[in-house]
């Protein structure tokens, strides 16, 4: 067993849990922590599995994914293109200001949350409003290895339903793993050596997505909305000062 592998246990667990309350958390977490013992570009290829398999689950248990897909299509081609755009960042390890500003961006938009300042998108604007965002995303995604800005603010603003929203928080980061896989692996930094520590880092994360899931399910809407917020301010806080570190 290498020395790692009970950092990455343990960190996949908390991720695991926090992504099963509020449908997001894990690649946040997940890198802000790891980047502390291993490079960035190792970090996120850990990540690719559990973070596809836990996202393809939020995805598929969701009420509606065809409309999500009809709605959502141009946003998640953007995605793509975006990621191999910003996937050189990564790739150089030079993701320490995009890590920071993502952090900030983040606790900003929570705390924004909290004070009940939140913005609607009307459905007529989201033709061009999508891809736009879409296209953003993957730049982060490409960067960072983290795909919530400005993704989760912008799917959050159009006004969804709890379980439709993690939906589609679902489909959005499964398009970004996928991406983000396929950009990496085109840099040949997807290697067998991460194998199992991928796959640990599965099986921890589904643990602490099921813990989660079992606690959302017990949440009121306005509680909902007041965890969503306030975890968001506190990701982005932690990913901010782990820039630092």
């Amino acid at each position: 067993m290498d020395a790692t592998t009970p950092l990455v246990l343990a960190v996949f667990l908390l991720a695991g849990v926090t992504k099963g309350v509020i449908g997001m958390g894990l690649p946040t977490i997940a890198m802000g922590l790891l980047v502390l013992v291993m490079p960035p570009v190792e970090a996120a290829a850990i990540l690719l599995v559990p973070s596809l398999v836990t996202n393809v689950w939020q995805l598929l248990a969701g009420p509606d994914v065809r409309s999500l897909l009809r709605r959502l299509w141009s946003m998640m081609a953007a995605v793509t293109v975006g990621t191999f755009v910003g996937i050189r960042l990564l790739v150089a390890d030079d993701s320490g200001v995009a890590n920071m500003a993502l952090g900030v961006a983040l606790a900003a938009y929570g705390i924004l949350g909290l004070l009940g300042r939140t913005f609607q998108v009307k459905e007529r604007h989201e033709a061009w409003a999508s891809p736009l965002v879409g296209f953003a995303t993957g730049i982060t995604t490409g960067a960072t290895g983290v795909f919530v800005i400005p993704a989760v603010p912008y799917l959050q603003s159009l006004g969804l339903a709890k379980n439709h929203l993690i939906q589609a928080l679902g489909l959005s980061f499964t398009v970004s793993t996928l991406a983000l896989g396929a950009a990496l692996y085109g840099h040949g930094e997807v290697r067998l050596t991460f194998a199992t520590p991928a796959i640990l880092a599965l099986l921890a994360s589904l643990v602490g997505m099921h813990v989660g899931r079992f606690v959302r399910d017990r949440l009121e809407p306005d509680t909902f909305r007041k965890v969503f917020f306030a975890c968001l301010l506190l990701l982005g806080l932690y990913s901010a000062f782990a820039a630092l570190a």
